[in-house]
């Protein structure tokens, strides 16, 4: 994927506590580091051996040290924060278990290329190999998850290895940085030295020659079914995507980690590529002859069986990282180069080599010179797929079918709302049903799938962007994994919403028994199989426990109401939306298969 660095605002002058000439602990010196780098908000639960840092963050003015519930909590806050602010979310645990409980946030990062720079305590120095009290080498661990990693063995260090760690985290294709300090060197005084440069190589995004790019205009004029698909790479030049498509009319299919970087409310947004995408994506790439990647990874999730993926179609793929560029599917033309550089380069030919031309054709459908050739017979085909397949979903009776809920959702906070999700069928519902118009309004686990996200990255979303509508669409099973932050959300009385899709199962693995296994829904069930009438366990319960308001919604005319009760409450508030198990997905092309072999249903 391709992200624009250093794209948040850069920090005010620094005023250092310290005097130059002043030695200060260690620990005082990273809490500095981070302050130099703009931080504001540190995710940091505590422990023996990050004691020593907590203590000198609590002397800071600028940083606060938000507290989770459980160390996991803590680092998808930090995912959350960068998600939603595009600036480095930053979390901090101790030693051993505080440190392991991280894995599964690095590992998240790692795979959607989100910053964040991670801090663990560890043991001293004297006592690292000898098995002691919660002594765990995280940096071999997790090795292979981040895209770098620090073991900090002299104090003098830390100053440029934070600096680096930012650069590293936010820089070429971003995602998380490690850097593990043991407890001594947190104690240790010392004078920093705040000038040392750091020497990094290979992460400036560069533009590639300009003939590539008019190559690129010259497919474009030629191709008679052109289709963009785009990605999280877009992140940052949604608007010169925008324009992009308003110079040649291209139709716009996106990942899941590209929903908002263009519109799905545009006439010209085809919405969600791939497994759970819609049909009309999926027919417009398979039926086009030029594809245009920007910023994405070509993942199993959206290609499904590769070789027969836009098997008739010229690819350009333009990424910022050099390995996926033919990883998974071969292109005809690749530039490896931020997508918002390139796509400013395009845009630029596009606007000297003609005026727009609009040209008068059914449903007063703009058209330019750069899709004169087959514009009308392409989007001729598109309409007619708009019209035999529209969004469909199976309703059962008085019973709350969870895509109108996310619907109405949508109708009432305008599309504007900052989504957050677990993982499951609900992640996929409101990928499908949420008309999400904004880069960084999207907030999602895409390739790791890691349940018990949502509610906590909306904790950090909310933090990131006060006063924005922050929703947390969880099911039941993901909600409980990390239902433990409600504390948090309470402490700190951020205004989460929460609307928990309950159907008392682990819903895509119960349709997925129904449809592949022996319908055996035994291990899926999350209520109590001695009292299956019952709604358990009872989520208004948590939600009083932690003094938040909440209520529970179970028929369809009660919804609207129950939906703007929730959005109207000052806090957070949980609103537990009672639905079928038997509610299913609205498209699914099975694993390892094409578009061909799609399955839909009126589910």
């Amino acid at each position: 994927m391709s992200f624009s660095n250093r794209t948040w605002a850069a920090p005010k002058p620094f005023i250092p506590r310290f005097a130059a000439d002043e030695p200060r602990k260690g620990s005082d010196i990273l809490v500095e580091a981070l302050e130099r780098e703009g931080v504001s908000h540190v995710f940091g639960y505590p422990g023996g051996a990050s004691m020593e840092i907590h203590e000198a963050l609590a002397r800071s003015s600028i940083i606060r040290n938000v507290l989770p519930r459980h160390e996991q909590g803590g680092i998808f806050a930090a995912d959350g924060y960068a998600r939603a602010s595009g600036r480095p979310g930053v979390c901090l645990t101790s030693s051993g278990p505080g440190a392991t409980n991280i894995i599964s946030g690095i590992a998240d990062a790692n795979f959607d290329s989100i910053p964040i720079v991670a801090i663990t305590g560890q043991v001293p120095r004297g006592l690292m190999g000898t098995d002691a009290f919660q002594e765990v080498p995280i940096t071999d661990i997790i090795r292979p998850i981040t895209k770098f990693n620090y073991l900090v063995l002299d104090v003098e260090e830390i100053p440029f290895i934070v600096k680096e760690a930012f650069e590293i985290a936010t820089s070429g294709r971003p995602g998380p940085v490690l850097i593990d300090i043991p407890r001594d060197i947190q104690k240790e005084m010392v004078i920093p030295n705040w000038n040392k440069p750091i020497m990094l190589h290979g992460n400036a995004s560069r533009l590639q020659e300009k003939a590539l790019l008019e190559e690129i205009v010259r497919l474009i004029s030629q191709s008679k079914r052109p289709v963009v698909y785009a990605g999280g790479g877009c992140m940052n030049c949604s608007e010169e995507l925008r324009r992009f498509v308003e110079l040649t009319g291209i139709p716009v299919a996106t990942t899941l980690m590209g929903l908002g970087v263009f519109p799905c409310t545009d006439e010209l947004s085809l919405r969600m590529l791939g497994m759970h995408g819609t049909m009309l994506a999926n027919y417009a790439v398979d039926r086009s002859d030029l594809l245009l990647a920007f910023g994405v990874r070509f993942d199993d999730r959206v290609t499904g069986k590769v070789e027969a993926f836009a098997e008739n179609a010229e690819i350009v793929h333009i990424d910022i990282d050099p390995t996926e560029i033919g990883k998974n599917k071969k292109p005809h033309l690749s530039i490896c180069t931020d997508v918002k550089l390139a796509l400013e380069g395009i845009n630029r030919i596009l606007e000297k080599n003609a005026a727009k031309q609009v040209i008068a054709v059914e449903k007063d459908i703009p058209m330019t010179k750069y899709n004169d050739n087959a514009s009308l017979t392409c989007r001729k085909e598109i309409e007619e797929q708009k019209e035999k397949h529209p969004p469909s979903y199976r309703t059962f009776g008085e019973a709350i079918p969870p895509q109108s809920a996310i619907q109405l959702l949508d109708e009432l906070t305008n599309g504007d709302a900052i989504i957050c999700t677990g993982v499951g069928q609900h992640q996929m519902w409101a990928a499908q049903y949420y008309k999400h118009k904004h880069p960084r309004h999207w907030l999602s686990s895409s390739g790791l799938g890691a349940m018990g996200f949502g509610l906590p990255a909306a904790k950090g979303a909310a933090l990131a962007k006060p006063g924005a509508v922050v929703v947390d669409i969880d099911g039941d099973g993901s909600f409980m994994m990390n239902i433990q932050e409600l504390a948090t959300i309470r402490v700190e009385n951020l205004p989460v919403k929460m609307m928990i899709f309950n159907n008392q199962h682990l819903g895509m693995v119960y349709q997925y028994e129904d449809e592949y296994g022996d319908r055996n829904s035994m291990h899926s069930y999350l209520g109590n199989p001695s009292n299956q009438a019952e709604v358990f366990p009872d989520m208004l319960m948590f939600a009083k426990a932690c003094n938040i308001a909440a209520a529970r919604v179970t028929k369809k005319g009660e919804l609207r109401e129950a939906i703007e009760k929730m959005l109207k409450t000052p806090g957070p508030y949980l609103l537990d939306v009672m639905v079928p198990h038997e509610a299913q997905l609205m498209q699914l092309i099975p694993d390892g298969s094409s578009f061909k072999d799609s399955i839909r249903g009126a589910q």
